[in-house]
Order: structure tokens, then C-alpha cells, then sequence
């Protein structure tokens, strides 16, 4: 029997990380010099200061005439002034080596240099050239002052000024100032090197043929490419099987050639899980928190070796990238020279009741719409993202997130909470669409964001989409709901402030494996009532609120008015593709889907009715040329 042993120690998220970053040194690790065309994205060890003038002589800003602004007081269109004119001409590039007398002007071009003598340039509109004899003259109809139409020398960056300082990132913006001030390379602090380890049997490398059982990994490209967002170097390690000699190898190489060395999955203390094992030899001080309460990532284990941090993150994906985020991420911009980042909180209201456990506190994802009101002032508006730990989408589509105390079990709809955003900048939607999914709305909404607008949907099912579009929450909602007195869809579920936008019609239908004898030769409802009369078929159901949800429970009222449930029935997903999918891999044997999500050939459907899926927006709402095209994409 495997002994579990797991969590023993499970303390606080600050206490975990205060004795974890106190065993490391978070200072930076160095510095180097790089050549300017590397300095991109690195952070500046020194400040940097100009040993010259930018610009580094008197420069003309226009095609003119340099001349002493003395010369010119009182020119007019009626009153002109007259000079001689120079024969020289001073082109951009071009030295120069006479100095202008009173009563002189000479020809310069943008960026030439302004002749000694000479304090202010005229305009060529404002001037004319007249010969007399073998000279020229300069006839001036507008009066200028000193300083006129000239870039002093050192009026950008003077010799000496301090034009960049330590700690700074460098964008395209400092980069350019180097390269102004004649620098070819910058002293930058050194990137850390992070090494990458994904670890467990079930994980196989995207590519790699797929099975029943495996798991593309995703967490070292999002670990890898983190690491380079915050300024370090990623060294990808592979994957390592179930082991403990290979991983134990793998760990050490780390060690020796990484500053930073981070694993996911095999965080647990059972026997089969070699991660935490490995990481538990190290006693330098080793294992600095083994259990952390809060949700998602209550298994990461922080150790730290040869001063190196070495952190076990969980094998999920929701949950390793939160925690990377929460005690890795400092750590890295810490040893990139970098300062601690402030992420911005902005206030809003939770759109719908939060669960939590008592004691541990819980980050719970949110995506982020605006809400709008007749005659209100707009409200950010938090949807929590409840697919698990297990979702690999779950963070990437997040806004941000809100933190739950660790002594709350609920949060009620419509609770003002602070969100912490994910991102520094959050461009909202400019069409935000919430209800039912459906694959072929997916296709429309490719087009709109095409269109260079920024789309936002979240799937709550048909119930859900209506509730969010009559509090304001979202532009429009897509709902599929059949009643069942009238036999009508859509409209008598609507208040008089909504107005119904016509949609398509689409087939639902009973999905199965074309293999399943049970089904062959049958309709979809004595389909359904043979699964209902079998204890090994299995159902995959749809979420709660779903239009396809209210259809399959009429069906199976109209079969069976007994309350009797399907095998299965409690097992539900969010969208058709993942009912098909399940039954596509022999996780469920049946489940009611629309026709178009049935793209696998093993796959056959029986169909049930035909649906109106249509979309629900506010009257009177404010003109939103976002939602004008989604409507005429609709109606096309």
C-alpha cells in the first residue's frame, strides 16, 4: 500500500514566502556588457551619462537663412530689411568655417550648421533674393528673435547629464538614446538562468503522437516563455518519466548550470511522486515550505540549494502558472536587476456568488466586462472562471483576479471586490458577448475581431447570457431556450427592456459512436430511453443553466416521469465540442450536441429538433459599431 503523507506542514502564502526569499540572496546575480544591438529588454547595471552634446553643434531646424536676429528688427512685408547673402551654402553634413558680420546672412539647410556671428534662422516664406550686380541680397519681411529656428548645441542631452539610470528596462525609447549619445554596448545586469523540468510519466511533448492516458506539455512552454517576459533565460530540460535515478541527474545538472531550477508535477509526498522526493535531499537549508494554503497551488514545494531556489509547482496548469506568478516571478526580476512590480487593482462587482474553502486562502480567477446601465454610471463587473485547476485556458484568458480570505466561505453576487489585474494594461472589449456557445458564434467572432475590434465571450449557458445582458453586463447574449407551454423559443423568456435579434436555426441532436450497437436503427428519443433503461451506458451532460441542459431534461421528462437520471447525468461540460469529444474517446457513450460539432468520423447523430439560437441585446443601448457588425454578420 502506498503510504500518503502528504501537506503535513501546510502554512500561510506570506509566511511561505518570507522564509522562503529570506534563504536566497535577491540581489541581482551581475552584470555584463552587451552590445547595443542586444541591449533590448535588459535592465541597465549603471547609469549611463553623455560624453557629448546632443546635438553636438548649433543646428538649423528648417531650410532658411542664418542670420543675427539684431539685423532683422523691424522687418515687415512693407518695411523689408535687407542683407548681403553668403555664397556659401551650408548643407547638412557640411562644416563650417567663416563667421557671419552684420548685415550677413547665409543659406543653411535642415540640420546644418549655424555659421559663428549667427543666432536665428528665417524662414525662406518670409524672404526673397534679389541680385545687385555681382552680389546677392537677402530681402527679409519678417522680423525674427533670437534663438529662431535653431537647436542649440547640448538642448537635447548635455555633455555630462545622467540620461539613463540603473535598474531601467530598456525599450526601443533607450535604445535609441544610446545610440544618440554614440554608445555601441551597455553594462546590463545578467539574465538569471532558469532551468525547466516537466516531469511525470502521462506527459508527452507536443508533437508526440497522442494516446488515452497522456498529456501534451504545456506548462514548460508557459514556465519557459514567463521566464523570458520577466528577463530571464530559459533553459527547456525536457521531460522527465517516473524515474527517480533520471530525475535525480537532471536535477543535479540543473543545479550545477542554472540559477534558478523549477520542476511541475510529483509534488505531492506519496511514493510515486519523485519530485518532492529529489528536492527533499537538499539540506542547505532544503526544503524551506512543503504546502502552501491557497487555491490553486496548495501543493508547491519551495526549497532552496547552493542559494538557488528550487520550486516544485504543481502538475496543473491553472495551478503552476499561479504560482510561478506568485513566489517565482519576484524572484526572477529580483536577480534581473529588475524592481518589484506593482500590479494594478481595479474595484469591481463580483457578477455571480463565489464559493471557497475555509482555510486556505483562494485567488479566484475573473474575467472583466463593463457594465451598463440606464441612467448609471459604468461598473466593472467580475465573472469568476471556474474551470480548475486542471484548465490549461483558464489563466490566459483571465483578466485578473480576486483573493478570498482564508477565512470566507462565500462571497455573494454583486460583493465589491478588488481585482487584481494579470496584465499591466487591460484593453476592454469593445464587444462583450455572454450565453450559450455555439461553434458557428465562434466563427463570427473571428471575423469581428478580424475587424480590429477586441472581442470578449464567456460561456455561462442560455440562462446565465440572459441574466448578464439585462444587468447591463455584456452587449449581447446568445441563448437557445425552448418553452415549453408555447413550444416557442426565445421570446417568451424576454423583459421589455430586451429586443431579440434573429439568429439561425441549428440541429440538436443524440451523439454516439457509430460502433454502439445499442443505437443503430433507432430515433434520438427511443435512443434515449434505451441509455435510460442500461446501467453500463454513461452520459456526458451539459452545464446548468444551458439551453441544451433545459432540452435534455424535457427529454427525459417526456420519457420518464419518474425523476429518474441517466448514468452520467451529474458528469456535465460547458460546449458541444466537449461532449463530442468525450464520447469520441470512450469517456461517455452518449450526449445531445448540435450537428455541427460532430466533426469526428467516428462519431454518428441522430437528430432531435431543430433550434432557434438567437441573440438578446438592451434597447436603447449606446451606438456601438462593434455590435453593428456582428449584426450584419448575423444577418448574412
Amino acid at each position: 500500500m502506498t503510504r500518503q503523507t502528504q501537506f503535513l506542514n501546510v502554512i500561510n502564502r506570506d509566511e511561505a514566502q518570507e522564509k522562503f526569499e529570506s534563504a536566497l540572496d535577491m540581489r541581482p546575480l551581475g552584470s555584463e556588457i552587451v552590445p547595443l544591438s542586444a541591449c533590448l529588454g535588459r535592465i541597465l547595471a549603471f547609469d549611463v551619462f553623455a560624453d557629448t552634446n546632443v546635438p553636438c553643434f548649433d543646428r538649423s531646424n528648417f531650410d532658411g537663412y542664418a542670420v543675427n536676429s539684431t539685423d532683422t528688427i523691424g522687418a515687415s512685408e512693407n518695411a523689408p530689411v535687407t542683407l548681403m547673402l553668403r555664397t556659401e551654402t551650408i548643407a547638412a553634413g557640411d562644416g563650417c568655417d567663416f563667421q557671419l558680420t552684420s548685415n550677413e546672412a547665409a543659406t543653411v539647410s535642415t540640420g546644418g550648421m549655424i555659421p559663428r556671428g549667427a543666432n536665428a534662422v528665417c524662414l525662406i516664406e518670409h524672404t526673397d533674393v534679389q541680385d545687385v550686380g555681382d552680389v546677392k541680397q537677402l530681402v527679409i519681411k519678417k522680423s525674427v528673435f533670437p534663438g529662431s529656428g535653431i537647436s542649440y548645441a547640448g538642448t537635447d542631452i548635455s555633455h555630462g547629464e545622467t540620461v539613463l539610470r540603473a535598474g531601467q528596462k530598456l525599450t526601443s525609447r533607450e535604445t535609441g538614446v544610446l545610440a544618440a549619445i554614440g554608445k555601441t554596448e551597455a553594462c546590463v545586469f545578467r539574465r538569471p538562468i532558469v532551468a525547466v523540468i516537466s516531469t511525470g510519466n502521462e506527459i508527452i511533448a507536443p508533437g508526440e503522437e497522442m494516446k488515452p492516458g497522456l498529456v501534451f506539455d504545456s506548462n514548460a512552454r508557459i514556465i519557459s516563455d514567463a521566464v523570458r517576459e520577466l528577463g530571464g533565460e530559459a533553459i527547456e530540460m525536457g521531460i522527465a518519466v517516473d524515474d527517480l535515478t533520471q530525475l535525480n541527474l537532471i536535477v543535479d545538472r540543473a543545479t550545477d548550470n542554472a540559477d534558478i531550477i523549477l520542476l511541475s508535477g510529483g509534488t505531492s509526498k506519496g511514493d510515486g511522486d519523485l519530485s518532492y522526493q529529489v528536492v527533499s535531499k537538499f539540506n542547505d537549508p532544503g526544503i524551506i515550505a512543503h504546502g502552501v494554503a491557497l487555491k490553486p497551488g496548495k501543493p508547491i514545494c519551495l526549497a532552496v540549494t547552493k542559494r538557488k531556489p528550487v520550486v516544485v509547482l504543481p502538475g496543473f496548469p491553472t495551478s503552476a502558472i499561479f504560482t510561478f506568478h506568485e513566489f517565482v516571478a519576484p524572484v526572477i526580476r529580483k536577480f534581473a536587476g529588475a524592481g518589484a512590480e506593482k500590479n494594478k487593482v481595479i474595484r469591481a462587482t463580483l457578477a455571480t456568488k463565489a464559493n471557497s474553502e475555509i482555510g486556505r486562502t483562494e485567488y479566484l480567477l475573473v474575467g472583466l466586462t463593463r457594465q451598463t446601465k440606464q441612467n448609471s454610471e459604468p461598473n466593472n463587473r467580475a465573472f469568476p472562471m471556474g474551470k480548475g485547476s486542471g484548465s490549461v485556458t483558464t489563466f490566459s484568458q483571465a483578466d485578473g483576479f480576486i483573493t478570498i480570505d482564508r477565512h470566507t466561505e462565500i462571497v455573494e453576487a454583486n460583493a465589491v471586490v478588488d481585482v487584481q489585474l494579470i496584465g499591466r494594461d487591460i484593453r476592454p472589449a469593445d464587444l462583450v458577448v455572454i450565453g450559450s456557445h455555439c461553434v458557428v458564434l465562434d466563427r463570427i467572432l473571428s471575423e469581428v475581431q478580424q475587424a480590429g475590434f477586441q472581442v470578449k465571450f464567456i460561456a455561462v449557458g442560455s440562462l446565465g447570457g440572459l441574466r448578464a445582458v439585462q444587468n447591463g453586463d455584456c452587449d449581447v447574449a446568445g441563448i437557445h431556450l425552448l418553452d415549453a407551454e408555447s413550444g416557442e423559443y426565445n421570446s417568451p423568456f424576454l423583459s421589455d427592456d430586451l429586443m431579440l435579434v434573429p439568429g439561425y436555426k441549428r440541429t440538436q441532436g443524440f451523439v454516439f459512436r457509430k460502433t454502439d450497437s445499442r443505437f443503430e436503427n433507432k430515433s434520438a428519443l427511443e435512443a434515449i430511453a434505451s441509455a435510460l433503461d442500461d446501467p453500463d451506458c454513461l452520459m456526458i451532460n451539459r452545464n446548468l443553466g444551458s439551453g441544451t441542459r433545459i432540452l435534455i431534461d424535457q427529454l427525459i421528462l417526456r420519457i420518464d416521469d419518474s425523476g429518474t437520471k441517466p448514468v452520467g447525468y451529474e458528469k456535465q461540460t460547458s460546449n458541444h465540442h466537449a461532449v463530442c469529444t468525450a464520447i469520441a474517446q470512450n469517456r461517455a457513450d452518449w450526449g445531445i450536441a448540435i450537428e455541427a460539432a460532430v466533426n469526428d468520423s467516428t462519431l454518428d447523430f441522430l437528430p432531435i429538433e431543430d433550434e432557434c439560437y438567437d441573440f438578446v441585446v438592451q434597447k436603447n443601448r449606446d451606438a456601438n459599431p462593434a455590435l453593428d457588425l456582428f449584426k450584419s454578420l448575423i444577418s448574412h
